[in-house]
């Protein structure tokens, strides 16, 4: 049991990506329904509630208040659960509140199960996304607020998270935002990604006017916002004309990498780095890096990956002689019997025979970039 009336209070750890917390009686019988199907959550309540299996079953008990508890754990989870009233979880975490880019999620629900509230970070942090979710299992009704989820729009500051799409810092969100749910004009520039984004049943909202390239857009005054999905690096002078331009960047380049045995991760970083800034495209649009399958455990490449997080996917020479390529190499069919690397493994994993750098030899490294095919764009 965790003492939350002592002076110096245990520090708490989180052992599961959400909290769950009870403070009554039938919240507690409701909490712990919940997490038999919710097993993601951490469940705390009071002591005095206890079923006598909270050990066996992994159950936090606490005695004492329940804003102490919120303190201490308050930034360790991704979301809380709390069920309790929507006025008493606002006065609980209102000191705790910092920047909702930070914030975790918060959803409130009343213990008799009808309702589930949505109360904080409801898009960035998925408070919205998890209403829904808690609300399936216990047949009540998920409460959103959020205008573009009731408005059924564009919900333009987490578009495409699903898809690992990320949005500049710096983007203007709570413009572009204003002018998508007011059904304002807003230009949706899509270069690159996936193009199943739009999530729901109905049709796109007509205020949404679509383009697969900026220079398709022949007025940008007329638009109150621009959305653009691309992979590349835009300008300043470009973005000019512009009324709260938001560049997000989809995970679209794939790299093909040939090197020599041992070629540090310095040196593989700085080719790739100056190759993608030469192409004017955005390192955060990296989706794979991929080569042939003797270099599966190449010290350097799996650091890099791991580095920046990228997934690292090697083919067999039999594999990469498959693919049909601009310059065959006799030598590099000599020492891996593949009569290519990069640029095969490009077009492989990127499923599109048409590379935006074929092939370029810089040091110890051999590069070639692609970008994913996917429909409407190639």
């Amino acid at each position: 049991m965790i003492d939350l009336t002592l002076e110096k209070i245990p520090d708490i750890n989180a052992t599961k990506p959400y909290l769950l917390v009870a403070i009554t009686k039938h919240g507690v019988t409701l909490a712990r329904k919940v997490r038999d199907q919710f097993t993601d959550s951490d469940l705390f309540y009071p002591d005095k509630f206890s079923h006598g299996d909270e050990e066996e079953k992994g159950i936090f008990l606490y005695k004492g208040n329940v804003r102490i508890l919120l303190e201490k754990v308050f930034t360790k989870y991704e979301g809380i659960i709390a069920i309790v009233s929507l006025g008493a979880i606002i006065r609980l975490i209102a000191p705790l509140l910092v920047d909702k880019k930070t914030d975790p999620a918060v959803v409130v629900m009343d213990e008799a199960g009808k309702f589930v509230i949505s109360v904080l970070s409801g898009h960035i942090g998925g408070a919205n996304e998890l209403s829904r979710d808690l609300a399936k299992i216990i047949g009540g009704e998920a409460v959103i607020t959020t205008a573009s989820d009731v408005g059924k729009t564009l919900p333009v500051d987490i578009l495409g998270r699903r898809f690992g799409w990320v949005t500049q810092e710096s983007a203007p969100l709570l413009a572009a935002s204003a002018a998508v749910v007011n059904e304002e004009p807003v230009a949706f520039i899509q270069e690159s990604g996936e193009t199943n984004w739009w999530e729901n049943d109905s049709p796109l909202p007509s205020n949404i006017n679509i383009f697969k390239s900026l220079s398709d857009i022949s007025n940008p005054e007329i638009f109150e916002a621009s959305i653009i999905i691309t992979h590349r690096l835009i300008s300043q002078s470009i973005l000019k004309p512009l009324k709260a331009a938001v560049i997000i960047h989809p995970k679209s380049i794939v790299l093909g990498i040939g090197c020599n045995r041992n070629t540090s991760i310095e040196e593989l970083e700085s080719v790739i780095t100056e190759t993608l800034l030469s192409l004017q495209f955005s390192i955060t649009s990296v989706a794979a890096v991929c080569s042939i399958d003797l270099k599966k455990d190449e010290t350097g490449l799996i650091s890099l990956c791991q580095k920046y997080e990228w997934p690292f996917h090697v083919y067999t020479a039999e594999e990469l002689n498959k693919v049909d390529i601009e310059s065959p190499s006799e030598t590099v069919f000599k020492y891996t019997g593949a009569y290519g690397v990069s640029e095969p493994a490009a077009k492989l994993y990127s499923e599109n025979n048409s590379l935006e750098l074929v092939k370029k030899k810089s040091g110890n490294v051999t590069i070639s970039v692609g970008i994913m095919a996917r429909d409407g764009f190639v």
